[in-house]
């Protein structure tokens, strides 16, 4: 039986060639227990579609499954954890356009079995567009409570959970506010119940940030972030001194992109490749 169980949802972002690579980036790892489980979160995209179909052909490891309706990323990643074989002990997330390195999975996977006190192994991450590799963002290794006031201090497609700890803590909450902030809700109630996470310093995972990737996020999400940053800070016990962090997805919102990048690259030792 799989000692892994990676977790994918699909929806009308990727282009094809990008999805493929995604998918190519997982079935190539060097460690291969593991099973493969996609959600096509109803893609409007007849090509997506109709590669998704095929690919359980191709490679066993690969189940496919179809939601009739768009339920949103949270709901399709509940779907998938709970379709997860039983006898899996960890839960790997990999999102549709962005690609994972060879040893990824090894190398998490290791350190969760030889740090049991560890329920959360995400890393550092490379930054691509259209033209490759153009940066690296870097997370702080050993994420305390405190480092949630600023932003999400771990990448989420790159994540790794032990999945008992995972499933203890109520999985994705699948709700208006948690659109595009479900990987912040979660961790910060992981936290809240005494759980931790880690971030291998290498770059295990590679995600496309580009002026589109920018253009997605609505200033109505930021809101629902809002709300959220301020439930999961009460939860953390970090009010009322993250009550001006609370209000930080507003500001952003209206701060231009190359100013807000710049901020970025201070927080998170994000840099140039050379």
């Amino acid at each position: 039986m799989p000692e892994i169980s990676v977790i994918m949802a699909v929806y009308d972002t990727p282009e094809l060639e990008s999805l493929k690579k995604s998918v190519a980036s997982v079935l190539e790892q060097s460690f291969g227990d593991f099973e493969f489980l996609i959600c096509d979160d109803c893609s409007g995209k007849m090509d997506i579609k109709e590669y998704l179909r095929q690919l359980p052909k191709s490679d066993m490891r690969i189940k496919l499954f179809e939601n009739q309706k768009n339920m949103g990323l949270a709901a399709s990643l509940n779907r998938l954890i709970e379709a997860s074989s039983p006898n899996s002990g960890y839960i790997f997330r990999q999102d549709d356009d962005d690609i994972s390195a060879p040893d990824r999975f090894f190398s998490q996977r290791a350190f969760l079995v030889d740090n049991p006190g560890i329920s959360i192994v995400g890393s550092n991450v490379s930054l691509c567009d259209g033209n490759g590799v153009w940066g690296v963002l870097k997370y702080p290794e050993k994420p305390e409570k405190r480092n949630f006031l600023f932003a999400v201090p771990f990448m989420h497609g790159a994540l790794a959970f032990k999945k008992s700890d995972l499933l203890d803590s109520g999985c994705y909450l699948s709700a208006k506010e948690t659109r595009r902030a479900e990987d912040y809700e979660l961790l910060m109630r992981m936290y809240a119940r005494g759980l931790v996470g880690f971030n291998i310093q290498k770059e295990l995972y590679s995600f496309r940030e580009d002026a589109a990737a920018h253009k997605r996020r609505k200033y109505r999400y930021r809101l629902d972030e809002a709300k959220i940053r301020y439930r999961g800070f009460k939860m953390l016990k970090l009010l009322p001194q993250g009550l001006l962090h609370v209000a930080k997805p507003l500001v952003v919102g209206l701060i231009p992109r190359r100013l807000l990048n710049f901020l970025k690259d201070g927080y998170y030792g994000r840099r140039k490749k050379t």
